[in-house]
């Protein structure tokens, strides 16, 4: 690939927001907490004793950023970056939101953790919160630390309620590092762990702009990916499957946005055929979207919801499952048998709390869809007809992504399928471009991503925005179609 998700330096491989990022306090204001560290100190320190994950050590040389604020962050030198990745993609709030702060040093100050064996009352206040938003019949919320443990449940879940075992997941797809969660993902990622856990079947989504199944529009690509599911349920046995499990839009591997019905389809097949519909929303929900979870886009209820990421910006780890009615009766008299030392963390649920209380006040969601609607999208449109590497723009929200190309006609991918190394340089060099200009991109094999806070504003997408058209220069290089 041409950039390692978890690698920050991108080697190898929302209303306007309650505190702007563009007055952030000057570097002296923080000399107290570092004018004993040099860049230098922390790069030599990170080197000698941090493993990074999804990387090659030794070819690896991180950025040490010294704060954040906002849209935005800053490295030891004072340079300031705006934050186009949101990290990764989970700092839906903006970092150092003010009032997420407070609620998490309040609650240290009152009670800093107790075990998931006990009642809490910000436990149970984040999971009424969480469950409120969530559509149709789900209720209840089991609680993890992060997506991957999410998933792992979820599927746990699902089989002991249908007494099945397979699960079918996406191709393009990403669930997470764990042994059950990367088998279930349908990219690279998954190689170096196989085999993974049994049981686990993929099957392709819709992808227009790649159709596997030859579609010419949304509706032709709608209507053969569901009856490519069908038929690879039918073949697999329907008795014998479990759950489908699909991020409501994959995220990591191109945000790809469902042609509409595709989701009431997936919806209807799983009820056909008694299986259980798990919706990853790590990456989707809580506002990326414009909705508060991304299903609510199609008016769409699954049977699970796996969560993390957004609910509270990844200010404290936090996780969980949503679990409808029917699902959570299964243990009304039968023992779950999972659990977390970690769950339903105190300083993590007050942080959840708090941030649903934000979003709400400030109107975040809402941000979001706006932004996307009025200055993301046309503001991305309007780079593809100038610049001929974007193959195609596609997104929703705070969440887009451009693809890359070397030909548009063709549709070469500007560089290979999960390419390294010097197959890699063309995106090598968008990425130090843009990190050269202020801007910290997510990319992911050809393509860009566009996913910055939902607290985002308008000038500060179009200040993003403003770097991409120059950087896009780098690949526009690369370009050998007419």
């Amino acid at each position: 690939m041409s950039t390692n998700l978890a690698d920050p330096t991108g080697a190898d491989l929302t209303d306007e927001p309650a505190v702007s990022s563009a007055d952030a306090p000057p570097a002296e204001d923080h000399q107290a907490a570092t004018e004993t560290v040099t860049s230098e100190e922390v790069r030599t320190a990170d080197r000698a004793h941090v493993f990074y994950p999804w990387a090659a050590q030794g070819v690896l040389d991180p950025l040490p950023i010294e704060r954040a604020l906002g849209s935005y962050m800053w490295d030891y030198t004072g340079k300031r970056y705006l934050d186009f990745s949101s990290q990764l993609v989970n700092v839906n709030i903006g970092h150092q939101h003010p009032k997420l702060v407070a609620a998490i040093q309040e609650q240290a100050g009152r009670l800093c953790t107790i075990g998931p064996v006990v009642a809490n009352d910000v436990r149970s206040e984040a999971a009424r919160l969480i469950a409120e938003i969530a559509p149709g019949h789900l209720n209840k919320v089991y609680f993890t630390t992060g997506g991957a443990e999410s998933v792992e449940n979820a599927i746990r879940m699902a089989r002991i309620h249908t007494g099945r075992n397979k699960i079918f997941a996406a191709y393009r797809s990403y669930h997470g590092g764990t042994s059950g969660a990367v088998t279930l993902t349908g990219e690279p990622r998954r190689w170096a762990s196989e085999p993974g856990i049994p049981g686990v079947v993929h099957f392709w989504g819709p992808y227009l702009y790649r159709s596997v199944f030859y579609a010419t529009t949304p509706e032709e690509e709608c209507t053969r990916a569901l009856q490519h599911l069908r038929d690879q349920i039918i073949m697999e046995g329907a008795h014998t499957v479990a759950a489908v499990i699909m991020e409501s839009v994959v995220g990591t591997n191109g945000i790809l946005v469902p042609p509409d019905g595709y989701l009431a389809g997936v919806r209807a097949l799983c009820d056909e055929f008694g299986i259980v519909y798990i919706a990853d929303e790590v990456m989707a929900g809580f506002g990326r979207c414009g909705e508060w979870l991304a299903v609510n886009h199609w008016d769409v209820t699954p049977d699970l919801v796996c969560f993390a990421k957004g609910v509270n910006s990844g200010y404290v780890p936090l996780g969980g499952v949503i679990m409808s009615d029917a699902i959570a009766a299964t243990f009304d008299n039968r023992v779950y048998p999972g659990g977390l030392t970690y769950a339903g963390h105190p300083l993590a649920c007050a942080s959840a709390v708090a941030s649903i209380g934000i979003f709400r006040e400030e109107g975040i969601v809402e941000n979001a869809r706006r932004i996307g609607e009025d200055v993301i999208g046309p503001g991305l449109r309007a780079l593809a007809e100038k610049h001929p590497s974007i193959g195609e723009v596609r997104g929703l929200g705070v969440f887009w992504a451009v693809e890359l190309v070397r030909d548009r006609a063709t549709r070469e991918p500007l560089v290979p399928f999960n390419a390294s190394g010097p197959d890699a340089a063309p995106m090598t060099e968008f990425v130090k471009a843009c990190k050269a200009h202020g801007l910290w991109p997510f990319t992911h094999f050809n393509r860009t991503h566009v996913v910055p806070p939902c607290t985002v504003t308008d000038a500060e997408v179009e200040e993003g925005l403003a770097i991409l058209d120059e950087t896009l220069a780098v690949a526009d290089r690369y370009y050998t179609g007419s």
